[in-house]
């Protein structure tokens, strides 16, 4: 019976409890609820209602990249048509402390556009105006849903071409958010070198300019280098919205070569020979003869299964000639089967990028390549930076970013 008495007791000094947890429980759920549907709602008059989607198809649709990664899809998808649209947008996620994932063609390696803290995708992709081309001044202005192919075709009759070629057809902004290059690094560097100017939203709205409003110059030293700070930010700083980016004249003549060597080390003296010599080489791609062979069987090539070196030579016939012709000379101190083909114009080989990451890093090497960090090398970020580098990123980010809300969870 003492037992039936305090089980009584209990219940009738618990349960009212209970009740009002639960009460409380449906009440902030419902506020939860009101409050998304406010947001939706707010961000649907700032873009227009055919701009804002909740279907769970098209969340679906952006939760993960081309990385391994995945996790659960934002809550919205938006799709600004300007950059007032996305400061209008911007501004209201912050007052309500909503995470925001700039979101471009999906082709990151990383995980760099997947909503780990659930939140707003803003993608970008109907951003989709070249706004100025300079002949003269070797440069063009785009936004973020211009591609890297798109724009090659509206270059064509220029003149001119943009040699950053990551493989995928990415963003132009993307390239520029995650500081991606390729094949070409080694003559044309990567976007770190060929961005000029960038309009970026950071997250409380505002909007700036990296250099100044529609400026363009090739040398400055007018105060901190904010271009090259939100160049590799990877959405953790601002949206990138715009960005104006070096343009070089199209080669006459471009000319490939393939050349096998009985050792990495003979591959990596030739390689710095080839340097050392200043000749102009636009490619320069190392594969081992792990990384040779399936290449072979993945894509049914033939080449020698040994160490490898694929290179690009671009320039006028004769000064492309005078290139091959040297870098024979080495090639052929090292090894005999040396071979050049000449391509057409538009025609561009593409490697393999071979990785080894913690092997990179201990011969002061970078874990990163071009992909990024994102989310897979935040680890590895912290081993090539140090603690005192890192600390000083994170203090960066919570001047621009006080309540974590662009892209969180990616490089820090």
């Amino acid at each position: 019976m003492a037992i039936l008495r305090a089980l009584y007791w209990q219940r009738c000094c618990y349960m009212p409890a209970l009740r009002g947890l639960r009460g409380w429980r449906n009440h902030q759920l419902q506020a939860q609820r009101r409050l998304h549907r406010d947001i939706i709602e707010a961000l649907k008059a700032a873009a227009g209602a055919e701009n804002v989607s909740t279907a769970t198809a098209v969340r679906e649709q952006h939760r993960k990249d081309e990385s391994y990664q995945s996790c659960k899809p934002p809550d919205a998808v938006v799709w600004p048509q300007n950059v007032e649209q996305v400061s209008r947008m911007a501004r209201i996620c912050f007052e309500n402390n909503i995470p925001i994932i700039p979101f471009g063609t999906s082709t990151g390696m990383e995980g760099g556009v997947l909503a780990v803290k659930g939140g707003i995708c803003f993608n970008l992709m109907k951003m989709d105006r070249i706004v100025e081309l300079n002949t003269v001044d070797f440069d063009v202005t785009v936004e973020p849903g211009v591609t890297r192919k798109g724009l090659s075709n509206y270059l064509r009759d220029s003149g001119l071409w943009f040699p950053v070629d990551p493989g995928a057809d990415a963003s132009l902004c993307g390239m520029a958010a995650t500081s991606a290059s390729g094949t070409n690094a080694v003559r044309y560097g990567t976007m770190r070198e060929n961005v000029i100017n960038l309009e970026v939203v950071l997250a409380d709205g505002r909007i700036i300019h990296t250099a100044g409003k529609e400026r363009r110059f090739r040398k400055t030293s007018a105060g901190y280098n904010l271009t090259n700070l939100f160049v590799g930010s990877e959405g953790t700083l601002g949206i990138i919205t715009k960005t104006t980016l070096r343009l070089y004249g199209i080669p006459e003549s471009m000319v490939s070569a393939v050349c096998s060597f009985p050792t990495v080390q003979a591959a990596l003296d030739c390689t710095v020979q080839i340097l050392q010599s200043c000749i102009p080489i636009a490619r320069i791609e190392f594969l081992d003869d792990v990384m040779v062979d399936a290449c072979n069987k993945y894509s049914n090539l033939r080449y020698t299964v040994a160490s490898t070196l694929f290179l690009e030579f671009h320039g006028t016939e004769r000064s492309v000639e005078e290139q091959v012709q040297a870098t024979g000379l080495f090639h052929r101190c090292l090894c005999p089967n040396f071979k050049a083909t000449r391509n057409h114009r538009d025609h561009k080989r593409r490697f393999g990028e071979v990785k080894a990451y913690r092997r990179a890093l201990a011969m002061h090497g970078t874990c990163t390549g071009e992909h990024g960090i994102g989310l897979g090398k935040r680890h590895l970020l912290v081993e090539e930076i140090g603690a005192a580098g890192m600390e000083v990123m994170r203090e960066i980010k919570a001047a621009l970013d006080p309540k974590n809300i662009m892209n969180p969870g990616k490089v820090l």
